[in-house]
């Protein structure tokens, strides 16, 4: 399936992208192969004076002397305020079939009022699923990607320092209870709902299996029979069988950038369109008046303001003529003229007019 890029950055101008078949493993999820989410509280501790201030983040304080307790040191009634540790959030993705004793990788946030995790080394921290179990445990040194460095009158930040990584920093200590050889049927759950996708999914296992083994449910999900075959060499044979898969027409815009992206299907109809710029300018030049010498008074500013309005000339009343192809489309779009986000503001107005056949996304 073809699609075009519109990139509007520099006038619209259109960049044409070639995609043949698309791999079933890459247009659908398969039921039960699945990650799941983790998330844990813990300390960083090896800080360089940029950890929590303890009056800010008494959390802290309190998980410290926890974790001290634990250790065998009592700190009750103890006045402790280091500014080398900072409290955290840990998360990490624990991968389908993941295996205890495996290892996966972590990221860790600071909640507090810490300025920086720069050479900070995470403690034992417990990270918990969904159902409240501990499946995995981490702990390593935290690698931040930003610097902060400040001085009495100046401050410099680069990146983020409060937030950073542990490469295979969490070690996973349970597995999810989930017997994937059982399995008489799975469902393929596809990424972008589609009846003709679907559809075509259920053709090419049919045609490759030589039986009716898969069936098309709805636009979202097809099911498959295992027929009493093994479900994971079943899915090894299928996940390559490619297909060209059909989607919604829709244009994508981001207004901060000014960016545009058509698919392949879009079209407008016939239209004419007019645009222009009103600019408004307020000058300000204030003028100060001092009294003449040796007479009472004070110096005082008079403010002058000057407000101009000027219309800028615009594009006229243009005719775009109802495109059928893409092409025809940023033909009939560029041959306005216009600035980016004029582009922009053009095709909202072509699609209230209900000219513009096609799903409108602003981001």
């Amino acid at each position: 399936m073809r699609r075009i890029l519109c990139a509007a950055l520099l006038g619209c101008m259109p960049l044409t992208l070639y995609a043949g078949p698309i791999r079933i493993k890459d247009l659908v999820e398969f039921d039960g192969v699945r990650a799941n989410d983790l998330v844990g509280y813990g300390l960083v501790v090896g800080l360089n004076g940029t950890g929590d201030g303890l009056r800010n983040a008494p959390f802290t304080e309190e998980i410290m002397s926890n974790l001290l307790e634990r250790l065998g040191v009592n700190v009750s009634g103890e006045q402790f305020q280091p500014k080398n540790v900072a409290a955290v959030f840990v998360t990490a993705t624990l991968p389908a079939f993941a295996r205890a004793g495996g290892q996966i990788d972590v990221t860790v946030s600071a909640i507090g009022d810490a300025k920086s995790l720069l050479g900070g080394t995470l403690i034992m921290t417990p990270l918990n699923g969904a159902d409240g179990q501990i499946y995995a445990v981490a702990q390593g040194a935290i690698i931040a990607g930003g610097v902060s460095a400040d001085g009495q009158s100046a401050k410099v930040v680069q990146g983020v320092p409060t937030a950073g990584m542990i490469p295979s920093g969490a070690r996973v200590e349970r597995e999810v209870d989930f017997d994937f050889t059982q399995l008489n049927s799975l469902r393929l759950a596809l990424r972008e709902p589609d009846f003709t996708t679907a559809a075509r999914i259920e053709a090419v296992i049919n045609h490759a299996t030589g039986r009716h083994s898969a069936e098309m449910l709805d636009a979202g999900t097809v099911l498959l029979k295992t027929d009493g075959r093994s479900p994971a060499h079943l899915i090894s044979q299928l996940e390559n069988l490619t297909i060209e898969p059909e989607s919604k027409a829709r244009v994508v815009v981001d207004q901060r950038s000014g960016t545009i992206v058509m698919g392949e299907d879009v079209r407008i109809s016939r239209v004419a369109v007019a645009q222009g710029n009103l600019t408004l300018r307020i000058d300000d030049r204030p003028m100060v008046v001092q009294p003449n010498p040796f007479a009472q008074g004070e110096t005082i500013v008079v403010p002058q303001s000057t407000v101009g309005i000027q219309n800028a000339p615009g594009t006229g009343l243009a005719e775009i003529s109802g495109g059928t192809n893409l092409s025809e489309v940023v033909a009939g779009l560029n041959a306005l003229g216009v600035a980016p986000h004029d582009m922009i503001d053009i095709l909202k107005s072509i699609n209230a007019a209900g000219a513009l056949h096609a799903d409108f996304v602003v981001n």
